[in-house]
């Protein structure tokens, strides 16, 4: 294997003269990450790997003695360390070691990391850093902005050159602007046939709202744990998934066409999610599914909804440990093998997997739970243009919610910077004493029940309904959550109609 030209000898002298001096550095793992992928030399490797298990092994200090017991019982590490005079370099590196320069060595350590594993898979990087440059201005302007530069603003510059290769000679979009006029009278004419309209959401006025499931679009419907992210997300993904529902009123209803959908869950089982389906699907409460007990014909209507589910084109996936690429795959594969079209993923938040992704890409530097929560936004946003697809998922809440007078994406846990990337934005909340004292005129009016749950739409691109209430019915047990009417954040009555999406089945013919 050829030596690579992105070593830099007196960052590795000076990390692990350092290390060595103080080992106390490598309990900073919030700070400093340092692997085998960091000495590219095999002595190298056995000088710091072998600082490194002793303090592990509970040193807190080193010596070249401890250095010579661990390596004694190592032979094949022994030799290599004696062949290279280990003792004699260790001793040296310790001497010129400086402690308050650790951090920029251990920066530029970890740039010429980045740099080699680009070069790994062929990628030219030269034109950011190029050791072998005989031009000396253009080596020392090039010492300058690696210097100046931090690690992920490294890992940035490079993927901008991939994105540009990729715009220009696989997407093609690095092209010329687009003319203002160019096919206007075709897209006045095509809204015209085919409005701006979707795949039918549950609920009334949830659709005049939001324009229905809009493919290309991103929906966010965040709440707080035990309000109903999970229960609203079945609901809508089993509208839909399936052509029939019950109705407490007409009993079986034609839903629309069962189009092929994909619900992705990170919490909870199979078993689980097909529950609240049954529960949604029959209008029979889950507990009593769950203990296999039922009222009057509550259980013909449940093996009607399994029977339904059966026949219906809804596709779970379980994800409890993800990464961002994990759930590409998913969703890439489920368009591949069943034609999917919609997507619910039930819910945007870290996981263990993502942050060893995350941590490898940056090269072991540490991000915020805000930065990652945001890449994953924009990871499903960019799917949803690139395949088509339209996302619909939700987020957990901060605590701040309770007091809000505008619910909005300053709640959003862990990032508000989530709503960036998102086409509509809700928040569903449980409704309170003071909501009902100041709904108290539009109540008295006895034209709508109580309600007990209300959906803030805080964003909504290409829609006239924003920054108002949706007031809700809402029975948890069937994931049935109804919207009655609209406000305004100050409680005014909204005038709007419920928006009947009608679809059509596909003939056989």
């Amino acid at each position: 294997m050829a030596t690579s030209k992105y070593v830099d000898t007196a960052s590795i002298i000076q990390v692990i003269g350092c290390v060595f001096k103080s080992p106390q550095l490598l309990d900073q793992t919030d700070k400093y990450i340092l692997t085998d992928d960091d000495f590219p030399d095999q002595f190298h490797k056995i000088v710091f790997g072998t600082i490194f298990k002793l303090h592990e092994l509970g040193a807190q200090t080193i010596s070249l003695n401890g250095m010579g017991d661990y390596l004694s019982s190592r032979p094949t590490s022994e030799k290599i360390y004696i062949k290279e005079k280990g003792d004699e370099w260790v001793s040296k590196a310790v001497e010129n070691a400086t402690l308050s320069s650790f951090d920029y060595y251990y920066n530029r350590l970890k740039k010429m990391t980045l740099l080699r594993a680009y070069e790994a898979y062929g990628i030219d990087v030269s034109d950011i850093y190029d050791p072998d440059t005989l031009d000396i201005k253009r080596r020392q302007l090039q010492e300058d902005q690696l210097d100046n530069t931090d690690l992920i603003g490294l890992a940035e510059k490079i993927q901008n050159k991939l994105d540009i290769i990729t715009a220009t000679y696989v997407d093609g979009s690095w092209g010329e602007a687009f003319k203002a006029g160019d096919g206007v009278m075709d897209l006045i004419e095509e809204l015209e046939q085919s409005p701006e309209v979707g795949i039918p959401l549950y609920g009334p006025l949830i659709n005049t709202v939001t324009r229905g499931a809009r493919l290309k679009k991103f929906y966010l419907r965040s709440a707080p744990t035990g309000v109903g992210k999970t229960r609203t997300l079945v609901a809508d993904c089993c509208t839909i998934g399936c052509n029939r529902m019950y109705d407490e009123t007409f009993g079986w209803i034609r839903n629309g066409t069962a189009e092929p959908v994909l619900y992705i869950t990170t919490e909870q089982e199979l078993s689980e999610i097909q529950t609240m389906m049954l529960a949604f699907l029959a209008n029979v409460n889950e507990e009593h599914i769950l203990n296999g007990k039922y009222e009057g014909d509550e259980r013909d209507r449940v093996m009607e909804a399994a029977r339904l589910l059966e026949a219906s084109p809804i596709y779970i996936e379980v994800l409890p440990d993800f990464s961002l690429q994990d759930v590409e795959n998913k969703i890439k594969k489920n368009i591949r093998d069943h034609d999917i079209k919609y997507v619910t993923f039930d819910y945007i938040h870290t996981s263990l997997k993502i942050l060893e992704e995350i941590s490898k890409k940056s090269g072991g530097v540490k991000l915020r739970e805000d930065s990652i929560l945001f890449m994953l936004s924009i990871r499903l946003k960019d799917l949803c243009n690139k395949y088509g697809v339209f996302i619909l998922s939700a987020t957990q809440l901060n605590g701040d919610y309770v007091m809000s007078e505008t619910p909005d994406q300053n709640l959003l846990r862990g990032a508000k910077a989530i709503a960036d990337k998102i086409d509509v934005g809700m928040i569903l909340l449980p409704v309170t004493t003071d909501d009902i004292e100041k709904l108290g005129q539009i109540l008295a009016s006895n034209a709508f029940d109580r309600p007990t749950l209300k959906l803030s739409i805080y964003k909504n691109r290409r829609g006239r309904y924003k920054s108002i209430y949706l007031w809700c019915k809402a029975d948890l047990g069937t994931c049935r959550v109804q919207p009655m009417f609209a406000t305004t954040y100050t409680y005014e009555i909204i005038q709007i109609n419920n928006l009947k999406i009608n679809t059509v089945e596909p003939s056989a013919f």
